[in-house]
């Protein structure tokens, strides 16, 4: 007898040891693949203590302010790559918010819309901006608005470039394994499996993003997205994610309250939002708004649409009251009416103040029932983009960084 216990004790030795070398390996990956991160991509400009938040920010020009919030799992290089040299004529600051990036959150510090959106007043006043134009991008479009509606004050108008608006549950499959409520199990999984699974899922990640066009060239260096690859920024990830019902639910019921210019861009083939949800789904939300699409452009419209981008944010800053050279951004949003990316002529009417608006195409209730479930196209399969999963908890089966795909060039950074 006592030998089949000594077999049982070996075996369960055995396995204890495999589990911990297992782990060991990811953990070596994921601290290689970090520090490679920061070594391509080191910090762009300057840090400022906000409320115990080291927030690293770029503040470039001369002019009325421009602040731009990035998305989830982003950070404030995606600005700057390509947006930055169509704005002449405004300061134009960028952020990344708390744990993404560079900045890094507070030790109490916390993820809800308004909690960011505290943050981001604070940090204008800390900079002592007067009452920016705030530009923003998918998630940090939802941080925007939650800004108008808690400290209105603080800024004079929105252009938000494929927002979320709306909260969305259960969460689509592309997001569930950004769903972590236990701060413990972010923290493991940031610093085992997360990052080495993202590293190897890449081409998937950023084909969802950017379809249904190829992705940038230079996303992951000049674009910042190595940064992603880092276990601080999958966890302020997550976080965020996680946080979004808390609040949310909340605040897109009370949109009727902003009282400032807001204009918003989507591309019709986002796969990321749906653009009838999140966008012309807010037609009838805030007075005054502005909506335009592009067809034949994903999620990523400050890369996809960079002039129809600067179009909007020049005609919301002139609304607003922040325009500097106002009439080369209209110029350039006529131009782009005829070259390579089209505006959908069917949903097009003038406005009263000459802007684009856009009226929303006929939902039948069946298909709004689905969307306000899932948030996710009903029609046709084949004339949406294909969608790739996250997979952040995904197994690993070899080095990462053996793999020949670290060169930059297909490294995922969501948005």
């Amino acid at each position: 007898m006592g030998w089949l216990v000594s077999i049982l004790l070996a075996g369960l030795l055995a396995g204890v040891v495999g589990v911990g070398l297992v782990a060991l390996y990811h953990v070596s990956a994921t601290r290689r693949i970090a520090a490679k991160a920061e070594r391509l991509v080191p910090p762009a400009g300057r840090f400022l203590d906000v409320g115990g938040n080291r927030i690293h920010y770029v503040d470039t020009g001369e002019g009325p302010p421009i602040l731009f919030l990035h998305g989830l799992g982003a950070q404030l290089l995606q600005f700057r790559q390509h947006l930055f040299g169509e704005l002449a004529g405004h300061r134009l600051i960028a952020l990344d918010r708390p744990g993404s990036g560079y900045s890094v959150r507070a030790r109490d510090g916390r993820p809800e819309l308004t909690e960011q959106a505290r943050l981001v007043a604070r940090f204008i006043e800390a900079v002592g901006l007067d009452r920016p134009l705030l530009v923003a991008h998918s998630l940090g479009g939802a941080v925007a608005l939650a800004v108008a509606l808690e400290h209105p004050g603080a800024v004079r108008g929105l252009a938000l470039l494929s927002p979320l608006t709306r909260f969305v549950w259960p969460p689509p499959p592309e997001f569930a394994a950004l769903y972590v409520p236990s701060p413990l199990r972010r923290r493991l999984l940031g610093h085992t499996t997360a990052i080495p699974a993202a590293l190897k899922l890449a081409p998937a990640t950023l084909s969802f993003l950017f379809a249904p066009r190829e992705p940038d060239p230079d996303f992951m260096i000049a674009g910042g997205g190595w940064l992603g690859l880092r276990p601080s920024h999958f966890e302020a990830t997550v976080a965020d994610y996680t946080a979004l019902g808390v609040d949310l639910p909340r605040l897109q019921e009370r949109y009727g309250e902003i009282a400032m210019p807001v204009g918003i861009l989507f591309g019709t083939a986002d796969a990321v939002l749906d653009h009838r949800v999140h966008g012309l789904g807010m037609q009838d939300r805030i007075a005054g708004l502005e909506v335009e699409l592009v067809d034949n452009v994903g999620h990523m419209t400050h890369y996809g649409a960079v002039a129809q981008a600067a179009a909007l944010i020049g005609r919301i800053a002139a609304r607003s009251g922040t325009s500097g050279d106002l009439a080369a951004y209209l110029r350039k949003g006529d131009r782009v009416m005829e070259g390579e990316v089209k505006i959908a002529p069917e949903l097009l009417h003038k406005g009263e103040t000459g802007a684009r608006k856009y009226s929303p195409q006929p939902v039948s209730s069946d298909e709004q029932d689905g969307i306000s479930r899932g948030g996710t196209d009903t029609g046709d399969p084949k004339d949406r983009p294909p969608k790739a999963g996250h997979g952040l908890t995904e197994k690993v089966d070899e080095d990462p960084l053996s793999t020949g795909k670290s060169d930059g060039t297909d490294m995922p950074n969501r948005t």
